[in-house]
């Protein structure tokens, strides 16, 4: 007994366990999530650390007429991997070009959508007076087609745009624009659904209570709290934006053709696809995949990040 006094004292002065080692304990036994992490996270490091071990220019094109008749349409070899394009210019290096700035469309849309839905959602979940028209406002988007609307903005402000800023920095601008203020509707339902349990919670009307200010509350009781569906929707969210920047660039409307993504990989090889489908085949299966791992990993964090869920 003497023995298992110390014992027991010791663990009840240890301090708490931090609730994050909580949630990978969760996460971790998903395992479509953990194999999307790592198929997301090998396709961020190729496009990322590519170039310094690939340092083909994706743009190079051969100069001499003859040499480039040659290099035009080549398939598997060691000098490029994922063959030539109808302009010689090598497949692997746009690869890893368009991954770049596909994830990057992918991410700054989320965050322009994300920060767009979560002042909406909090606003309308805790002021009662702006639910209302807030939530109007969410309901006219919601009802608006998209992609005619993505098309008509891309239509009407890409020349202005490309003469402010060149035309691929403002394409870029334009592109993940649209898309973030076009897919915030999702996020700003699901934050006003989780504020408005908050706010009847002990703790918020105790903060209300003893004067606490309106701002004060959300940010330091509010927020903190809706983290958890704000992350699952931003993981989604990027998966939305990379499809949507595809669909625009296979339309013809996104990025200019010396400017690859894999959209515009895509579209560009629609027209060999009989005579050399692996030009279609790669770019599609990066999307494809790039979509369904930040998906997974959306399924896995919603089950770690939910109280309820975690430990089952």
């Amino acid at each position: 007994m003497t023995d298992l006094a110390p014992m027991k004292l010791d663990e009840a002065l240890k301090p708490p366990r931090n609730q994050w080692w909580d949630v990978w304990d969760q996460f971790k036994t998903h395992k479509g999530a953990l194999i999307g992490a790592f198929v997301l996270g090998v396709l961020v490091l190729a496009v990322v650390a590519g170039p310094l071990f690939w340092r083909i220019d994706p743009a190079f094109i051969e100069p001499d007429a003859v040499k480039m008749i040659r290099s035009r349409n080549q398939g598997f070899s060691l000098a490029h991997p994922f063959g030539t394009d109808q302009l010689g210019r090598d497949m692997l290096a746009r690869m890893i070009a368009g991954g770049k700035v596909s994830l990057a469309v992918g991410l700054v849309a989320m965050l322009i959508s994300i920060f767009i839905g979560t002042t909406i959602g909090v606003l309308a979940g805790y002021f009662k007076r702006l639910d209302g028209p807030l939530m109007r406002m969410t309901d006219l988007f919601l009802a608006l087609p998209l992609l005619p609307l993505l098309l008509v903005m891309v239509m009407l402000f890409r020349e202005t745009l490309a003469g402010m800023f060149g035309p691929e920095l403002g394409t870029f601008f334009l592109i993940v624009f649209a898309i973030g203020v076009t897919s915030w509707m999702q996020a700003a339902r699901i934050v006003r659904g989780e504020v408005l349990a908050l706010k009847e919670r002990e703790f918020v009307l105790a903060a209300r209570s003893i004067g606490t200010p309106s701002r004060r509350v959300i940010l330091r009781h509010i927020l903190p709290n809706v983290m958890s569906p704000i992350m699952v929707a931003a993981t989604l969210g990027i998966a939305s934006a990379i499809i949507t920047e595809s669909a625009l660039s296979f339309l013809g409307l996104g990025f200019p053709p010396d400017f690859p993504t894999w959209g515009r990989l895509l579209f560009d090889g629609v027209e060999y696809m009989t005579q050399f489908p692996d030009r279609v085949i790669w770019p599609g299966l990066a999307i494809s995949l790039t979509v369904l791992s930040v998906n997974y990993i959306g399924d896995g964090l919603r089950d770690a990040l939910d109280p309820r869920i975690r430990g089952r």
